[in-house]
């Protein structure tokens, strides 16, 4: 079974997708780990990611693998590297949605998250995994909350990770993700009309798993 999980950035859709994926027994596969990893080594290697064409040839090289630990974890490696935690700073959220936008860009990292996808039973989660990368999906949901509540989540996570940004600074980054995310041409963010929606606002983690668990368990009998 394929369980698919889209929403806009801050909804907690990463945060579900793993847990959910444990509680099932599913693989997870995290593809905006991807596009960081390749904004990464975009930055790393001083090619603008407004230069399309320099993105687009770093993509057809780049090797990028998800390994899965024990403990339900992901490890991203990027050309053999470690990088896990270097594609949450600040610097990539900031302009990964300038690389997720290109459709060369795209075209590859489907065609990476296909192959995976299709290795068993797994959830994923991003922008367009129920709409184009996996349209037949057995189970479909798109993740949203409010502006506001993803600007708080969001805020406590990097402040978490010891990053010092101000709020305000956070809710302008989400606002200018959604922009991009929304009205790009290529896959652009939208429901898959067969998506179930959730609006996790008012929710714990532990309900929408809860929630989503019930309905992937009642899919599969």
């Amino acid at each position: 079974m394929i369980v698919a999980i889209d929403g806009p950035a801050g909804a907690g859709k990463s945060t579900v997708a793993k847990i959910l994926a444990k509680k099932l027994g599913f693989l997870y596969i995290d593809t905006g780990a991807m596009y960081r990893a390749l904004t990464l080594k975009a930055l790393n290697n001083n090619v603008s990611t407004g230069n399309q064409d320099a993105v687009i040839a770093l993509a057809r090289t780049v090797k990028i693998e998800l390994l899965h630990n024990p403990d339900g974890s992901l490890t991203v490696m990027l050309d053999g590297a470690d990088v896990s935690m270097a594609i949450r700073q600040p610097r990539i959220t900031q302009v990964v949605s300038d690389v997720a936008k290109i459709k060369e860009v795209r075209e590859i990292l489907v065609n990476m998250q296909r192959e995976c996808g299709e290795k068993g039973d797994c959830v994923l989660d991003g922008r367009d995994i129920g709409t184009v990368v996996f349209p037949q999906a057995e189970k479909k949901f798109f993740i949203d909350a409010s502006r506001e509540e993803r600007t708080r989540r969001r805020f406590k996570e990097l402040r978490g990770m010891g990053e010092k940004i101000e709020e305000a600074a956070v809710a302008q980054d989400l606002a200018n993700r959604d922009r991009i995310d929304s009205t790009r041409q290529t896959s652009p963010l939208r429901r898959a009309p067969d998506a179930l929606y959730i609006d996790t606002t008012d929710l714990s983690i532990e309900q929408v798993v809860e929630k989503m668990f019930s309905l992937c368990k009642k899919n599969a009998e």
